[in-house]
């Protein structure tokens, strides 16, 4: 299920603007962790963009091991800096990993989604899943958070970012040797799964 892919759902628009831009607010998903410069997904989507004949300029604000706290401080002095088209946020994953409370992760994801619109810029939520080993009601509550998010407040979402990566048979194959960070050959994958959420936050 995709929530809200439509000019409505992303929230208002910088239609006054000629310039476009997306704000990607990641963590080492999107920071190139473990990988060479310029093969993560994040590159990958420039190279998209300028293929498609799609001008808009790329900035990359992810920092490994951020999260959600980090992103909500880090997040106003980036839309004032850029003011961008539409603000990417990937970020949840580290909150898992650190145990912290589902309640404060939606409560950074919220207010991120609501400050990006009130600077009148787009929204679209990468949504992460986390593994067995949490149990199955976390695992559940942890999906939904972003579902939630998106739907309360308007916003588009891609309800699992690493789809066909972590959730096939196969799956170690993709990864890095800490089972976490996908190998390069994965992020062309990662790409076709955001690619068609960016183009459309983009019209």
């Amino acid at each position: 299920m995709l929530v809200g892919l439509n000019p409505v759902a992303f929230g208002a628009t910088n239609s006054g603007k000629q310039a476009r831009s997306i704000l990607i607010l990641g963590d080492s998903l999107s920071a190139e962790y473990g990988l060479k410069r310029g093969s993560g997904w994040v590159a990958l989507l420039e190279k998209k963009l300028t293929a498609e004949k799609i001008s808009a300029t790329v900035i990359n604000a992810s920092i490994s091991g951020d999260t959600t706290s980090g992103g909500r401080s880090r997040l106003p002095a980036l839309l004032t800096q850029h003011q961008p088209t539409l603000v990417v946020i990937e970020l949840g994953g580290n909150d898992a990993l650190r145990g912290l409370p589902l309640a404060l992760t939606q409560d950074n994801l919220t207010s991120m989604t609501h400050a990006a619109q009130q600077a009148k810029a787009r929204v679209l939520l990468l949504g992460m899943q986390v593994p067995p080993n949490y149990g199955h009601r976390y695992a559940e509550d942890f999906a939904e958070m972003y579902v939630k998010t998106a739907q309360t407040n308007h916003a588009a979402l891609l309800p699992f970012f690493l789809k066909g990566i972590a959730d096939v048979p196969d799956s170690l194959k993709w990864f890095q040797a800490d089972r976490i960070h996908p190998k390069e050959e994965a992020h062309p994958i990662i790409l076709n799964n955001v690619w068609p959420q960016i183009k459309k936050g983009l019209q």
